[in-house]
């Protein structure tokens, strides 16, 4: 067997060390003139192959389905089940490598991940491709390093200042720990110390902090790893750390934001927003949400749960926002909401704003302007840029009372066109984050009793799903873009037609969920979609988020969460998104026969 075999290529790579040298062992490398029919339809496989060189045609009768080229493998179904689905044969000259059908077979029984690539249906191999992923980035937490953590500020005072500077100073920079300068020297106090001091010992906060500090400093980088902070704190028994840039103090770490990384600070995050006390304290609250995202996908958790996490935090922080600008008769008589990919707690990384204010009654316009001014600006200096749209609060047009809203949802509907339909779609995945609720509850039980039986509307309304093409041919290849440096656009090409068919689906039901998953769900319930077809509509779409979320953290590298370029993708990572793309594919198939879109 040639040792050129690449046991990185998919599946092999879950398979150990000694399961790599037992398939190499038994490996042999066989040529296919060009013509040759390789697997039979209907027949059964000796052997499993992957191409080294040349195209297999996979057909199904006379059409043909797929091009196959290097490290691809076929066919598993004659392998395990007995009988191939398709026939293959040599498009050109091949080579390929061939495992025996008892050697695959015992893997396939030994290595539960191994077999996991036999899987016949897509969501299956699509859930299992996502379990396995999380369980090689949970090895990632501990490589991670402490510039991404949360560090207290390095303030410091002199050893000479009091117990009651001290505690003023910790107050007003909302951190337990400050640096003492005594000449040469730097050490830490914190606010136990003071506490001792004043509480156990009946000190005067006049005291001088010179005795009360500790100067035995436990030092480390910002580029050190959070491996290496553990260890000490748990070695020198020691519950901070300074950490220095050079001969420059950078902050404080602590334990508890250590062991709040390792098993998620979401609720660390949530409890500092509830406290904040002023828009920087918001600020610096927003900042650590967003480098939360990227601690949650190191530790494996679920593309879904982190969208719930992030909307959770992201409410929170406008939430808490909405109490600190809007004067008294807006927050009793408003609904704040959140629209688009936070509206439906898809959102996994801080995008532009999307939100909007329901009024129960008339406002001084005076009040109105300066918080719609106060609130939009407050985010923008947040990280969360102005919706190229205008679809939040700073605009007239989506702040203003009920029954403005009720009248435009009239006008939508009667008078549809491309701006009626988006402002529809966007209405439809409001969700309430700060305020009276009831308000936006019964915007939406208008919006659903005004479109019910509009068959008409909600057929062009979900003509949408056509924008943008579906990125795979006819043989199941991914169509790249030349234009954008041989990328596919994730979000147009596969996430939208996805969200907005769904959508439509959910407005014609009158569904109230606003999440893409929890509309599935319901609409499998009611019948609307088949099981098995909801369950991989389900993983393809969270498939595709986690490529894309991949991407958004990857941008500092020069990628983007929006296009994938395949050539980037392991191949197993391209074969899952070709089948998720099918799957959206089968779904346009479905919206259009359902609305009956050829009609129009």
């Amino acid at each position: 067997m040639p040792k050129a075999f690449d046991a990185a290529n998919p599946p092999f790579d879950r398979l150990t060390p000694h399961e790599v040298e037992t398939l190499r062992a038994a490996l042999d490398v066989v040529y296919f003139p060009p013509g040759e029919s390789i697997i039979d339809q209907g027949a059964s496989s000796g052997a499993l192959f992957v191409i080294i060189k040349g195209t297999i045609e996979e057909r199904d009768g006379t059409d043909l389905l797929a091009l196959l080229g290097p490290k691809d493998s076929f066919d598993s179904r004659a392998l395990v089940h007995g009988k191939s689905g398709h026939a293959f044969l040599a498009r050109e000259e091949a080579l390929c490598y061939s495992a025996p059908r008892h050697t695959v077979l015992d893997l396939i029984q030994s290595n539960p991940r191994f077999a996991s690539f036999f899987y016949g249906d897509i969501a299956r191999k699509l859930d299992e491709f996502v379990r396995d992923e999380d369980e090689q980035r949970h090895g990632s937490m501990m490589r991670a390093r402490i510039s991404e953590l949360f560090l207290h500020p390095a303030a410091f005072i002199d050893a000479d200042d009091t117990v009651g500077t001290a505690g003023r100073k910790m107050q007003e920079i909302n951190s337990n720990a400050l640096f003492v300068r005594d000449g040469d020297r730097t050490g830490i106090i914190t606010g136990m110390n003071l506490s001792k001091a004043v509480i156990l010992k009946c000190r005067s906060t006049q005291t001088s902090v010179r005795d009360l500090a500790h100067f035995d400093l436990v030092t480390l980088r910002p580029d050190d790893f959070v491996s290496s902070a553990l260890v000490l704190m748990t070695k020198l028994n020691k519950r901070r750390i300074a950490i220095r840039d050079d001969e420059r103090f950078v902050g404080i770490l602590e334990d508890i934001d250590v062991l709040g990384f390792l098993a998620g600070s979401a609720q660390v995050i949530a409890g500092r927003i509830e406290r904040a006390a002023n828009r920087d304290d918001l600020a610096a609250a927003a900042r650590q949400t967003t480098a939360q995202v990227r601690t949650l996908r190191r530790q494996g958790i679920d593309v879904e749960l982190i969208g719930e996490i992030v909307s959770d935090l992201n409410q929170r922080l406008l939430s808490r926002l909405f109490d600190l600008t809007a004067p008294a008769e807006i927050r009793a008589g408003g609904c704040l909401m959140v629209m688009g990919s936070e509206g439906r707690g898809e959102q996994t990384a801080r995008t532009d704003q999307d939100n909007g204010l329901i009024l129960s009654g008339a406002i001084e316009q005076a009040e109105l302007d300066k918080f719609r001014t106060a609130f939009s600006g407050a985010l923008s200096d947040f990280g969360f840029p102005p919706c190229p749209g205008h679809v939040m609060v700073s605009n007239p047009a989506w702040s203003k009372p009920l029954p403005d809203y009720i009248a435009d949802i009239r006008s939508w509907l009667a008078l549809p066109d491309d701006t009626a339909h988006m402002n529809v779609a966007i209405l439809f995945d409001a969700r309430c984050v700060a305020g009276d609720t009831t308000l936006l509850t019964e915007v939406k039980a208008k919006l659903i009793e005004m479109a019910r039986g509009e068959q008409a509307f909600l057929a062009h309304f979900a003509r949408a799903i056509d924008l943008f093409p579906t990125p795979i041919g006819l043989f199941k290849h991914l169509i790249t873009s030349a234009g954008k440096g041989d990328a596919i656009d994730l979000k147009k090409g596969g996430l939208f037609p996805i969200v907005h068919g769904v959508r439509s689906l959910a407005l014609e039901h009158g569904l109230v969920e606003t999440a893409t998953d929890k509309r599935i769900d319901r609409l499998c319930d009611k019948g609307v979609l088949h099981a098995e077809f909801a369950r991989e509509l389900h993983q393809a779409f969270n498939f595709m988020l986690m490529l894309r979320l991949d991407g958004l953290l990857a941008e500092s590298a020069g990628a983007t969460g929006t296009l994938v370029r395949p050539s980037s993708l392991s191949s197993m990572e391209r074969d899952l998104l070709r089948d998720a793309f099918y799957v959206v594919k089968k779904f346009r198939e479905f919206i259009r026969h359902h609305f009956n879109l050829g009609a129009f």
